[in-house]
C-alpha cells in the first residue's frame, strides 16, 4: 500500500515539474519573441516617428521615464514625443526631475513634446504635463490638483497600549520631526508647513512658466481641486479636448508628418521570470533596507 502511494507521489512530482517547465518555456518564448520583435522594429523602422512614453500610476522614481525621454530626445528619427498620462502624481522630487527633463527637451533640444491625459493627470503628473508644448485631455478626465500633501501615521497610543516606549536621542530640536510615536509640537508643525508652502510655490511657478500664465492666476486655482478635462480647457489648463488617437494625429500634423505616423515605445527590461510574471522589476515589490527605513514624513504632489 505504501509502495503504491510512493509511486503516486512520484508521478505527481514528475507531472508537476514537467508542467512548471512547460509554463517556464512558454513565458521564455513569449519574452524572447516580444523582445526580438522590438529589436527588429528598431533596426528596420524607417520614416518619421512619434515616441510614446507612459507616465502611469504613482510617481515614485523618475529613473525609467527620464531615461526614455533622453533616449527619444537624442533620436533624430523621432520627430515628437508624446507623454501618455494616467497618474495621480507622486513624490515631489521625482515629479520635479521628470518636469526638468521635459522642459529641457522643449527648450534646449527644441523637439516637440506633448502630453495626452487619459483618465487622470493630477498633481505631480500635471506638474510634468505643464512643461510640454501642448496638453491634450479627454473630456471626462481628471485634471489639476495643484497642491502638496504630507501624511504620516501616529502610533503613539498603540505603543502605550502595548506597554512599549520609543527611545529617541537627538542633537537638534527638529531632528526627529514627524516621529510617529508622538504628537508634533506647534513649532514642528509650523516648520513642516513652511516646507510645504515652499514646495507649493515651486509647483505654482512651474505651472505658470510652462503654461505661460501669470503666477497669481495659477495661485488662484492652486487649491488642490481637480477638474474635468472640459473644465480644465475653459481654465486654460489644457489646450485641446481629444482622445489619444486624436492627440497623435494632431501632433503628427504639427511636425509635418503626412499620413499615419509610426509610434515607438521603449520597453522596460525584464530580466527574471518574476519580472515577466509581475510585468515589471520584481525588486520594486520586495522590501529593502532602504524601504523599511522610509518611515519618516514624506512630501507629495499627489491627488488622493
Amino acid at each position: 500500500m505504501s509502495e503504491n502511494r510512493s509511486r503516486v507521489w512520484l508521478w505527481v512530482l514528475i507531472g508537476g515539474g514537467a508542467f512548471f517547465l512547460f509554463v517556464l518555456a512558454v513565458f521564455a518564448l513569449v519574452y524572447v519573441t516580444m523582445h526580438n520583435d522590438d529589436d527588429k522594429a528598431s533596426l528596420t523602422s524607417f520614416g518619421d516617428k512619434i515616441a510614446v512614453v507612459d507616465l502611469d500610476g504613482v510617481i515614485l522614481s523618475p529613473k525609467i521615464v527620464v531615461s526614455q525621454l533622453k533616449k527619444f530626445a537624442d533620436d533624430d528619427s523621432v520627430k515628437a514625443i508624446m507623454i501618455h498620462v494616467n497618474s495621480p502624481g507622486g513624490g515631489v522630487a521625482a515629479s520635479e526631475e521628470i518636469y526638468r527633463e521635459v522642459k529641457r527637451i522643449r527648450d534646449e533640444k527644441k523637439k516637440r513634446i506633448v502630453a495626452s491625459i487619459e483618465s487622470v493627470g493630477a498633481s505631480g503628473a500635471y506638474y510634468v504635463a505643464s512643461a510640454t508644448n501642448k496638453i491634450y485631455a479627454d473630456q471626462g478626465s481628471v485634471v489639476g490638483s495643484i497642491g502638496v500633501i504630507s501624511q504620516s501615521i501616529n502610533y503613539g497610543e498603540l505603543l502605550k497600549w502595548a506597554k512599549l516606549k520609543d527611545v529617541t536621542m537627538k542633537a537638534g530640536e527638529f531632528k526627529d520631526t514627524g516621529n510617529p510615536s508622538r504628537d508634533m509640537t506647534p513649532a514642528e508643525q509650523q516648520y513642516l508647513q513652511t516646507l510645504i508652502d515652499d514646495m507649493h510655490g515651486q509647483f505654482i511657478g512651474a505651472v505658470a512658466e510652462g503654461r505661460k500664465m501669470k503666477f497669481e492666476d495659477v495661485k488662484a486655482i492652486a487649491n488642490g481641486k481637480v477638474w474635468t478635462g472640459q473644465q480644465a480647457l475653459d481654465m486654460k489648463m489644457v489646450d485641446q479636448i481629444t482622445d489619444f488617437e486624436g492627440a497623435i494625429k494632431d501632433t503628427a500634423k504639427s511636425v509635418g508628418i503626412n499620413g499615419e505616423p509610426r509610434l515607438v515605445r521603449s520597453e522596460r527590461d525584464r530580466k527574471t521570470l518574476g519580472d515577466m510574471l509581475f510585468g515589471g522589476d520584481i525588486s520594486d515589490w520586495l522590501p529593502t533596507k532602504e524601504k523599511l527605513l522610509e518611515s519618516h514624513v514624506g512630501f507629495y504632489y499627489l491627488w488622493k
